[in-house]
């Protein structure tokens, strides 16, 4: 069965859970020991909740729930319509451009000075 697409299953304006999952490819190893290379990925789990936790803020979710396993990572979001119709247009090309900032003349040009 074809998955859906995001956009019949995620609702902007209403609160939502989601249950995500990201695998990795090429028989990759995420965390722990990879038993191909003998090789410990462990500390990767304490790098993926930190960036999750960063990016939550970015996005406007929370992060209700994650597990990092071997080959994936399941995470439950809660999205956040009420914070994120706070923000303007301008607040969010900032959080945009703070994450993939492009080109060195991009953001300013766009954005203008930064204010902090």
């Amino acid at each position: 069965m074809a998955r859906r697409n995001r956009a019949e299953v995620v609702v902007a304006d209403e609160v939502g859970v989601y249950h995500c999952v990201q695998r990795v490819v090429r028989r990759a190893f995420l965390c722990g020991v990879d038993p191909l290379s003998d090789k410990s990925y462990d500390h990767r789990r304490s790098w993926i909740r930190d960036r999750l936790e960063s990016l939550a803020g970015f996005f406007g979710v929370e992060i209700a729930a994650f597990a990092v396993m071997s080959n994936h990572l399941h995470v439950i979001l809660r999205n956040r319509p009420a914070v994120v119709a706070l923000w303007s247009d301008q607040e969010v090309a900032r959080r945009w451009l703070t994450l993939f900032p492009g080109p060195a003349w991009g953001p300013s040009r766009i954005l203008g000075p930064v204010k902090e």
